[in-house]
Order: structure tokens, then sequence, then C-alpha cells
């Protein structure tokens, strides 16, 4: 480990010096690439300069224990500083675990009503709240790509797109079943219903031209976009549907009076729901050779269980209950977020070692 931070501090002077040129802006994509690894690397650097300063410390101490008067204290400091190293150890470890490609990027939310009906729907429309309010608490930007919404005013399914720095890392383990447990609006005679809802989170690709959509591989369809509940029908052809052949994906995309936009729209979708194939049969291959509590990309598991009459939210795959229900509706995620960041991050140190 210590090699590996040794390099990076070399690495970040490098960086020092090239960001100091003059002329290093003339190539603004280099230039941000630049600046991007500089960020990563600072507080990796900054954090082992800490730990050798500890290092250091123990290794001034030893000397001072060499006087009888202050071999006490100096195996007080000794023992302050050695843990202070251990401490920062652990810090280190997981700053140096391999970062994901897609941490930064934006992300497509995909929640699909699943079974239990309009209840399902219901809990749809409660999720979507659910992850735009969380979003606006990170102010983050929410745009709706296509929504088909239910009769009682939840959705058949809904896509947004999450606009925000580092959208992917936080909401990258939300994919998957979610349950929901309570008495329904419909339901006269107090029973509690079971629905469930289907999300999934795609990395947003860096331009549609990313990922390899060959132009004779989809199939692009236009129809006139349709209202529930009397809402406004367009009189034209602006509601778009685009089937890509080969895997059978097809996104649809009529909330936007514009065909032109709407195809704009769908084509952003087929790029993140393509990429995210990619991603999940790569995952799908590592879970193959070491099983993964969280992030296998299986989104058929039942992830979480929301009881309302209990108040209680539970995450199965890592056993986390929070009686925080109402909180967690609010968009109050970054307990659960956090302690699934943690056990990835446990997980990851766990392979580490076993490769070691």
């Amino acid at each position: 480990m210590q090699a590996k931070l040794d390099q990076l501090t070399q690495r970040l002077v490098e960086l020092d010096g090239l960001l100091s040129q003059g002329d290093v802006t003339r190539d603004l994509d280099n230039y941000r690439k630049l600046t991007r690894e500089h960020a990563e690397l600072a507080p990796v650097v900054e954090q082992y300069r800490h730990y050798r300063q500890a290092q250091s410390d123990v290794a001034a101490a030893q000397e001072m224990a060499l006087d009888p008067e202050m071999r006490e204290f100096a195996d007080d400091e000794a023992a302050s500083a050695r843990a202070r190293m251990d401490d920062m150890e652990g810090s280190l470890q997981r700053m140096l675990l391999p970062r994901d490609p897609n941490d930064e990027r934006n992300i497509f939310l995909e929640i699909r009503a699943g079974t239990g009906g309009d209840e399902s729907a219901l809990f749809a429309g409660d999720l979507l709240r659910m992850y735009t309010r969380y979003a606006e608490r990170q102010r983050w930007q929410v745009e709706i790509m296509s929504a088909s919404e239910s009769d009682l005013g939840g959705y058949k399914e809904v896509i947004v797109r999450l606009i925000g720095h580092g959208a992917y890392s936080r909401l990258k383990f939300e994919s998957g079943g979610h349950r929901v447990q309570r008495v329904p609006a419909t339901e006269t005679q107090g029973r509690i219903h079971t629905s469930a809802c289907t999300v999934a989170v795609m990395p947003e690709a860096d331009d549609v031209a990313d990922v390899d959509i060959n132009p004779a591989d989809i199939r692009i369809d236009t129809f006139r976009a349709s209202g529930a509940g009397g809402q406004h029908v367009n009189k034209t052809d602006s509601a778009v549907r685009i089937t890509h052949l080969p895997t059978g994906i097809v996104v649809e995309c009529q909330d936007d009076r514009s065909q032109h936009r709407n195809k704009d729209k769908a084509l952003k979708v087929l790029a993140a729901r393509i990429k995210d194939a990619q991603l999940r049969a790569q995952q799908a291959k590592e879970a193959a050779t070491r099983k993964s509590l969280i992030g296998s990309g299986d989104r058929s598991e039942r992830i979480r269980t929301y009881n309302f009459p209990q108040g209680r939210m539970t995450d199965h795959r890592i056993n986390l209950t929070l009686y925080k229900l109402e909180y967690i509706m609010d968009g109050d995620l970054d307990d659960l977020i956090n302690a699934l960041v943690t056990e990835h991050q446990a997980e990851q140190l766990a392979s580490l070692g076993e490769a070691a």
C-alpha cells in the first residue's frame, strides 16, 4: 500500500506542474481531465501526509524513550501516534479502493409498477416522490423523460433523469424489487395489502454516440400521444417509440409536444438501457466468481420492504431496519445509502484481501 501511495504522491506533484503551465486551458478536455484527477488524488495524498507524520512521531517517541526520565511520556506519545496510524490506515485503504467509472454520472431512474394493480401504481408514485425529494436535498435537477400514468394518479411506468454530481454513486444500489405493505386507500375492510415495484438505476452515457447503436438496428415509430382522463391529446404524431432490434429493448417518449425532442429523449434512454445491460452482464460474471450482497445487478431480487403500519423500512441485503418510514418516504435517505456504501466498501476490502 505504501508503494502505491508514494506513487500517487509523485503523480500529484506532476499534476501540480502541468496545471501551473500557462497554456494548460488551451485543450479544455485535457484540462478538465487533469483537474478531475487532481481533485481525486489531493485528499488521498493529504491523508497519507498525516499518516507519515504519525510514523515520524512514533520514531521520535522511540528515540525519546531511551532517556529513562522520558520513557513514560514517550510511551504515551508512541501509543497515541500508533492509534492515529490505525485509524488512518483503514481510511487510506478505502480511499484506494477501485473507483466505479460511472460514479460521477447523471442517471436515468426507472420505476415500474408490478404486482398489486392500482396500489402498485400508487406506490410507484410514492417512490418517485421519495427519490425526487432526495434529489432536491442534493440540489440535483430532475427531468421527466417518460411517464405512463394510472387512472388513480400513480404510474404504471415512469423514467426520470437525475442530473447532479455523483448521482450514480449515491443511488446505484436502489435497483431491484421494492415491496410495500399497507392498507390501500381503496380498501374498505382495513386489510393490509402487499404490492411491489421494480426500480432500475442506469448511468447516463456521456453521449449517445458513446454507445454503439447501429442505425440499421433500430426501428422508429411515431404515433399520436394520448393522455389519461381527458388530458391533452395531440393532433399530430409527436410520440416516438424506438425498438432496438438486437436486444428487444423498447423505449417510448410522448411527454413533449415536439417529435424531435421526444426522439432525442428516447435515444438517450435507449443508450442508457444498452449501457446498463452491458454493465449488468459484467456484474453477473463477477457475481459468479464472488457472491456480492449488493450491486449484483439482479432486478428480480427483492431488496427492500416498506411496512407502513409498523413505520419501518427493511433493506434485506444488509439486514438494516429503520423505524423512520415517514422521513424516508420524504427523501431522507442518507442513513440508508451510507449503510449500503459502507457495506459495499467492506465487500471490496474483503475481496482485495482474498486476492492478496
